[in-house]
């Protein structure tokens, strides 16, 4: 059975994006090669994805999940029906105000493997609804003060059990298992 995780790179104030919603200071943070492999064992364990469509329900350059990287189903919610796209050898079907099927959906897709969740209001949801069963967050040594929160607005306690948590030069990588 697939496990359903939040996976988010965040700074050390809990923002996943500075204030207008850029991510661009991202690429700023210098990596080690530790830190690579991290995110590229998570990367394949992935099987499908989770997240938000934009607000014209397309998938336009530099919007497809990890950079298009993946070539794995994704599920992107929105709130009229659409029609699937193919891109790049990716599908992407849009579901209907529906997140608990989207997540159902992307388990059966992903098999064995990882679904992984995409974006604050998506997380939030899921972890309300008792989907999520583990967080992996990539904490940067960054400060922005400002910015959108990937828990904001959750509106209840959520336990947790430390998985690993390695760090090295770049990054933190926490991983959790969401208690129930």
């Amino acid at each position: 059975m697939a496990t359903v995780f939040i996976h988010a790179t965040v700074t050390l104030d809990g923002f996943m994006a500075d204030a207008e919603g850029g991510v661009d200071w991202m690429f700023d943070i210098p990596t080690v090669p530790e830190d690579e492999e991290v995110v590229k064992k998570v990367m394949t364990n992935i099987g499908a994805v989770v997240g938000g469509a934009n607000k014209t329900a397309t998938v336009e350059d530099g919007e497809e999940p990890y950079g298009g990287a993946l070539q794995v189903p994704v599920y992107l919610m929105t709130h009229e029906e659409r029609e699937p796209v193919e891109r790049k050898g990716t599908t992407y079907t849009f579901v209907v105000d529906d997140i608990a099927r989207a997540v159902e959906m992307a388990k059966e897709a992903a098999g064995d493997r990882w679904v992984s969740l995409l974006g604050g209001s998506i997380s939030r949801q899921c972890l309300q609804l008792g989907l999520v069963d583990e967080i992996h967050l990539d904490v940067v040594p960054l400060l922005l003060g400002d910015g959108i929160s990937l828990f904001a607005g959750l509106g209840q306690r959520v336990d947790l059990k430390r998985v690993e948590t390695p760090g090295f030069a770049g990054e933190a990588h926490l991983r959790y298992r969401v208690l129930r």
